[in-house]
């Protein structure tokens, strides 16, 4: 009998833990048991052939909110070309109305609810083996001929020992390029109305000495990220600490670690030891989703954005450590205005990332339960996303969804943050910067459209222009040093500052490095002409917004571990030897 395990993800660098637990945890069978990856962005018909040319006996899906309906579509068709296929759902897309899905599809032979490794195993015992009888397997709804039937126990998911769960990235070639998903604990102490991890309560942490020990496969694999997937990672301080310690003494140099923690539980011996971590080490993702005390007592989320915003800035002062905050637009008592001020209160920490997300109205989530009693219209279909609230109006979402769009672009991307800056002085708040690079966009015709990296600049210029027509050429050296930072590009825009009467100083500045290598240390294996294509040497007129006239130079060897900037040197010619007025 063959047993298909199938993952369709949101992206091919993304890699199911989900599958591989249960494959793992039954591994008794493994020889029987199949995994198959897809993503959402290859065509159904091909995902269809696939496990068509499989053939399986039992085929189960992982079952989450972006890749619901493609499950849905493919079990069907599954079920007209292999009717004899036995097709099992499990994941948190489908625990909450499993009998609903059982009675619609006709096709689906029965659901896993909850955690399901014993799950998974249980049913592998009772089709591989004929052990037992599904009615004696708790966890489980199923059919029997036209009846759908229920074995779930009052809770029906089995809590298991942590250290039980084996290690399943036994074979790391298959993760070349992809990144790791890692779980070091389950469940949330927490109870946030919006999140299924407040159903299960009860933290089980896996044992440090096994954690670090399969964090050294990693370390030794060099891969180049680890993501855990634990919900609240520093909810144990010593768990967290051992971890932490773990990995800033047995850092490879190149393997990046992501947790997403609660930053008003950090202590100061973890912010001294995170301040010790190499540049790009680690990166935390930061859950604020609103600064209005009334939303968050809403949602029920006690939190403390004085000391969030104390633990964020401690934080950034070490520049070693990516910052990913998080805000949801769409919360009781949050309206367009509210939401705008709990932006700018949280972009003023000067994250690396700021999410702008929008509520999603999980099914068994308490938000579903409320969703009435605020007048929350949402999607009826994944990814039950929010349309409009009592506070927030169809038209306001749109706006947000504008907003989000600029922010992305413009901020998240790291790849225009001098012009940005330039513009914030502008505007009164960020958040009325990116509504009108927004209304912008809108009024020029080209939102939600795809832009190479070059048209969103050619955007930028024309916005900055519209702006603030009197400082025009200070924006085009902003733009192009944002330019530059990033790529040392050979197509210059056609606005740019001609570099032809600049080209004899510039000759001189490389046959001098040849000599010195004072700018450059590193390259003295290359001739100058080699070095003038290696790096980029730009002329500028303008410093912090005032004329100066200075030179920069643009090392891509040598790149900021956060921003990915190319490191600079601000030079001042035509002296030798030249003065650096800034590193």
């Amino acid at each position: 009998m063959k047993v298909l395990l199938t993952a369709i993800n949101a992206k091919y660098i993304h890699s199911n833990l989900a599958v591989r637990s249960l494959r793992s945890y039954a591994e008794r069978y493994a020889d029987q048991i199949e995994i198959a990856e897809f993503t959402i962005n290859q065509y159904k018909d091909y995902i269809l052939e696939e496990i068509y040319r499989k053939k399986p006996d039992i085929l189960a899906f992982s079952c989450y909110i972006w890749n619901m309906e493609y499950v849905l579509d493919i079990l069907e068709n599954v079920g007209l070309i292999l009717p004899e296929t036995k097709i099992w759902l499990g994941g948190p897309e489908v625990s909450y109305d499993s009998e609903q899905l059982l009675r619609k599809y006709s096709q689906i032979t029965g659901i896993m609810v909850g955690e399901g490794e014993q799950i998974f195993l249980d049913l592998m015992d009772y089709y591989l083996e004929g052990n037992g009888k599904l009615e004696h397997i708790p966890g489980i709804i199923y059919r029997e001929e036209d009846t759908v039937r229920t074995s779930c126990f009052p809770h029906p998911s089995r809590y298991l020992d942590m250290d039980e769960l084996p290690f399943v990235y036994n074979d790391m070639e298959e993760f070349a390029n992809k990144i790791i998903y890692y779980e070091s604990s389950r469940g949330c102490p927490f109870s946030c109305r919006y999140c299924l991890s407040s159903i299960d309560r009860r933290v089980r942490f896996r044992a440090l000495g096994l954690v670090t020990k399969e964090l050294q496969i990693f370390l030794d694999y060099r891969v180049p990220q680890v993501k855990f997937v634990d919900r609240t990672f520093n909810c144990n301080h010593e768990h967290a600490m051992g971890i932490w310690r773990y990995i800033l003494e047995h850092d490879n140099g190149v393997t990046n670690f992501h947790f997403e923690i609660e930053a008003d539980l950090i202590r100061e011996d973890e912010l001294e030891l995170l301040a010790q971590m190499r540049p790009g080490l680690v990166q935390l993702e930061i859950g604020v989703q609103s600064t209005n005390p009334r939303t968050l007592e809403a949602v029920h989320r006690r939190t403390d954005f004085e000391k969030i915003a104390r633990v964020s800035r401690r934080i950034t002062e070490g520049h070693n450590i990516h910052q990913h905050l998080d805000l949801i637009a769409g919360l009781p008592y949050e309206d367009y205005e509210s939401f705008g001020r709990s932006f700018d209160m949280v972009y003023e920490l000067h994250p690396q990332e700021l999410q702008l997300g929008f509520l999603k109205v999980l099914k068994g989530s308490g938000m579903q339960e409320d969703a009435h009693r605020y007048g929350i219209v949402y999607r009826k279909k994944p990814t039950y996303e929010v349309l409009s609230t009592r506070w927030l109006t169809f038209g306001e979402i749109l706006k947000l969804k504008a907003v989000e769009e600029m922010l992305e672009v413009y901020h998240n991307s790291q790849q225009f943050s001098n012009t940005i800056r330039a513009l914030e002085i502008q505007f009164p708040s960020p958040f009325s910067l990116y509504e009108s690079l927004a209304e912008f966009y809108e009024k020029k015709g080209k939102g939600g459209a795809a832009y190479s990296r070059m048209q969103r600049l050619e955007l930028l210029r024309d916005f900055a222009h519209e702006t603030d027509p009197e400082r025009g050429e200070w924006y085009d050296e902003q733009l192009i040093l944002d330019l530059y930072l990033r790529e040392n590009a050979k197509t210059r825009p056609a606005w740019a500052k001609d570099q032809g009467a600049d080209r004899p100083q510039m000759v001189q500045f490389y046959k001098r490095e040849e000599e010195t290598h004072v700018f450059l240390p590193g390259y003295e294996a290359y001739n100058w002409k080699q070095l003038m294509k290696m790096t980029h040497l730009e002329h500028f007129y303008y410093r912090y917004g005032k004329e100066e006239e200075h030179w920069m130079l643009f090392d891509y060897q040598e790149r900021d571990p956060l921003t990915r900037d190319a490191r600079t040197k601000t030079l001042i010619f035509p002296a030798f030897p030249y003065k650096i007025i800034n590193n």
